[in-house]
């Protein structure tokens, strides 16, 4: 990298960047699980799913502005990272591409709105809502990501988060204030981004002219595309089908336990966000030992996270959604029993997709899985959502993400050997069937009236014995994680008793 590239932005430790990312993650799990309480019972579910009904819709058109940019830009920008000028011609070259693409999709987005009629009755909410087009478009989360520069991505971020939160409670009173509602929660998810594009002047020469070479990125932009068209069409599908087959109060019971699962994925997912870039510098940099032990590492984690907390809130649905969501969405509770399962597979295919076939070059598996999700996925819902509503919307969602996960996998079938280890996985194993029986048992005898003690008492005990029983079966991370904890006490120790 040149004097000048290196005095603009540092490229930190993955461990620095996965500690910037785990607080940014717990920041999205802190927002809704503070906003979500107040605006389900303040909103109502009528309401509520109304709103949810517009986002996921506008998701849709979201999804065409921005391509399949997002995730080849990091990569693509990643490769680049060490030459200041070709980075810079590269973000270019995206943002032309970005510019036309949402010029078209604003026009189709306006013309939907006067054609649909179900469009037409919410029209003022899709509209407020589409401000997120623009700004997820523009917004260049990539380019930092790319970059690594995760210190100010939390940062920024926490800034917005906070000042929406606050918003939210000012403004937002009554099942009437739909409105600002709205304007709130995209100021919440992209409202951040609009610094990103007034920072970037600061890191490389935006302004520059350059020989500009927009056909090598169409290829790879479009395979990426239609990977995240069939991945949008089957984690938004079920939401828009429930808003066609049913109404605005079962999309809100389903909205419930959608907003719960995203949480949680939002945990089990935050190593993949950092390693996505690096992966592919290390594969680009032939750094093959670095990329397998990265591999290997985040694999463990994911199954460790996700196996947890899935299973534990299968378990726990009920005492959960009262405590979060409170009476009135009792109706929900059968649909995060079946959703939660669907933790599992989208971590483990955040590894093989993120990690292993895009940094692989095998973008065509992640497409071909996805296809196969979005058909499975309309095809169990158009089957189970008339007769049990949101919990077949729920069905449906858990089985495409089995079978994206099974697609991937056999994409990756002459070299996953390389990348899991059985005896962790059965370790993992282990730890949460221990936990599950002793819960079993437990709920037989402890059952509380309020919802808040219960869960307090089912998860300590849950994760409780699942930790135990991976420290006594010295599960990989968690022995890291036990080592590194002594090192520390240790130096914390000697440093009490030197007197320093």
């Amino acid at each position: 990298m040149t004097k000048e590239g290196k005095n603009k932005y540092k490229i930190h430790s993955v461990k620095y960047n996965l500690l910037m990312n785990i607080i940014l993650k717990v920041s999205a799990v802190l927002f809704p699980l503070i906003t979500f309480p107040y605006t389900a019972r303040t909103l109502g579910a009528e309401a509520y799913g109304t709103v949810g009904f517009a986002i996921s819709a506008v998701s849709y058109f979201a999804l065409v502005a921005s391509l399949g940019i997002p995730s080849y830009a990091v990569r693509k920008c990643a490769q680049k990272r060490d030459d200041p000028k070709e980075l810079a011609r590269t973000v270019k070259e995206i943002l032309v591409i970005n510019t036309v693409s949402l010029i078209l999709t604003y026009i189709v987005f306006i013309g939907s709105i006067i054609l649909v009629p179900r469009f037409r009755t919410d029209q003022t909410i899709m509209l407020i809502c589409s401000a997120s087009i623009i700004l997820q478009t523009f917004g260049v989360e990539w380019f930092y990501q790319a970059i690594e520069q995760y210190d100010y991505i939390t940062a920024r971020n926490l800034i917005i988060k906070t000042i929406s939160i606050i918003l939210l409670f000012v403004f937002v009173k009554s099942p009437e204030d739909i409105i600002p509602y709205s304007i709130v929660t995209v100021i919440g998810t992209v409202g951040s981004n609009f610094l990103n594009l007034l920072r970037l002047p600061k890191l490389i020469d935006i302004r520059g002219k350059y020989e500009l070479n927009l056909k090598q990125h169409i290829k790879p932009i479009f395979i990426l595309f239609f990977y995240y068209a069939a991945t949008t069409i089957y984690t938004n599908l079920d939401v828009l089908m429930l808003g066609f087959l049913t109404d605005n109060t079962i999309v809100g019971y389903y909205n419930a336990s959608v907003k719960l699962k995203n949480v949680l994925v939002s945990v089990v997912t935050a190593l993949g966000a950092v390693a996505l870039p690096r992966a592919s510098y290390y594969l680009s940099n032939k750094e093959n030992d670095k990329f397998t032990s990265l591999i290997r590492t985040s694999l463990n984690y994911v199954l460790l996270i996700s196996l947890s907390l899935g299973i534990y809130c299968t378990i726990e649905a009920k005492p959960i959604m009262l405590l979060l969501a409170g009476n009135g969405y009792e109706g929900a509770i059968t649909s995060m029993m079946w959703i939660m399962p669907s933790i599992i597979f989208i971590g483990i295919g955040s590894i093989t997709a993120w990690q292993l076939l895009i940094p692989l070059g095998r973008d065509r598996c992640t497409l071909i899985g996805a296809i196969v999700g979005a058909v499975v996925d309309f095809g169990i819902n158009w089957l189970l959502i008339p007769k049990y509503g949101a919990a077949g919307a729920s069905i449906g969602t858990l089985c495409a993400e089995i079978c994206v996960v099974v697609v991937q996998i056999t994409g990756l079938r002459d070299i996953i050997k390389l990348y899991v280890d059985k005896k962790d996985i059965a370790k993992i194993s282990m730890g949460v069937i221990a936990g599950a029986l002793i819960l079993y048992f437990v709920n037989k005898f402890i059952k509380s009236e309020v919802a808040f003690y219960e869960c307090l008492i089912t998860g300590i005990i849950f994760f409780g014995i699942f930790a135990v029983t991976e420290f006594l079966l010295k599960e990989e991370a968690i022995n890291k994680l036990w080592k590194m904890a002594r090192i520390k006490f240790l130096k914390i120790n000697k440093h009490h008793y030197s007197g320093k």
